[in-house]
């Protein structure tokens, strides 16, 4: 479990049905390029049957947000998800005072 304080990005969007198989090969990419990013500390994603989905980015301060939502590479994906895989979307950015859970 990540030590608070940080910060998480909720992204909350709902997918169209064109081009699947590019748009799980960018999301794996995505993920992939956020993990070396400064400042990352995780994720964590689910989509339902009907195109709604849940993605919450874990980030030790707001200047790595920042830099990630600058970065080119996510910057074209994002122009690709407004012009072909969403309907819509919402980003939420909270500071994460406290965190427990509970594993078996």
């Amino acid at each position: 479990m990540i030590e608070p304080p940080y910060f998480a990005v909720i992204f909350s969007s709902h997918r169209t049905d064109a081009d699947a198989a590019g748009y799980a090969t960018t999301a794996a990419l995505m993920e992939e390029l956020a993990q070396q990013q400064p400042g990352f500390l995780g994720v964590e994603s689910a989509r339902d049957a009907d195109g709604f989905g849940i993605t919450v980015s874990y980030w030790r301060d707001e200047k790595s947000i920042r830099e990630w939502k600058a970065h080119v590479d996510h910057q074209l994906a994002q122009q690709q998800g407004r012009q072909l895989w969403y309907e819509r979307y919402s980003v939420k950015i909270a500071k994460v005072e406290r965190s427990y859970g509970f594993k078996k």
